[in-house]
């Protein structure tokens, strides 16, 4: 996924950084974004505002040259939208079972 205009201007008014580095901080963008997506699952950093908000952040300590810390400081945030996207994953799968079950019940008559 690109990481977008308002995206990295988002990051910037937080970091208070100007123009001089949107080239690598649309890579450490893109970098977080992937190793966050690996490690909590297929979230979207447009619409959830949570994963956003821990890309983000991954990306400060990138910049920082911190990033060994990044994992133990954010851990419980990791694990918690890993887990959440785990449950939604066993629901829809649950939901898609149950449904084809009620049809293939349904019709034997």
């Amino acid at each position: 996924m690109a990481i977008t205009t308002e995206l990295l201007t988002e990051f910037k008014q937080r970091m208070h950084l100007g123009d001089h580095e949107d080239d690598n901080l649309k890579r450490i963008l893109s970098a977080s974004n992937k190793a966050l997506i690996r490690s909590c699952g297929a979230y979207d950093i447009n619409t959830d505002e949570t994963f956003k908000e821990l890309v983000f952040e991954r990306s400060r300590y990138v910049y920082n040259d911190a990033l060994e810390y990044f994992n133990t400081n954010f851990l419980s945030e990791i694990n918690s939208l890993g887990i959440d996207k785990a449950l939604d994953e066993i629901i829809l799968d649950t939901t898609t079972t149950t449904t084809s079950t009620t049809t293939t019940t349904t019709t034997v008559m």
